[in-house]
């Protein structure tokens, strides 16, 4: 909850990241969840905030990065109770 709401806020769901001050703009690049609204709003509307294919690609590493993560936690099993 602490987490996934701001970077929903901070994705651009109710504005355009344009509107933001420079700042915010550069942070809203870090946020997985602003390229996920982006690929959204370009099938839907057929306007982006960003480059379509980009954000594809960002979302496939992101989705690698942690299933890797994932799994290797996983693999360690420690603290896991039968």
């Amino acid at each position: 909850t602490f987490i996934l709401m701001p970077l929903t806020y901070l994705g651009g769901i109710f504005y355009s990241v344009d509107m933001l001050p420079t700042f915010w703009r550069d942070v809203t690049l870090f946020n997985p969840i602003f390229y996920m609204i982006d690929v959204f709003r370009a099938s839907s509307l057929g306007v982006s905030d960003g480059n379509t294919a980009e954000s594809l690609l960002i979302i496939v590493i992101f989705l690698v990065a942690l299933s890797a993560i994932c799994l290797q936690l996983l693999r360690r099993g420690t603290r896991i109770r039968n």
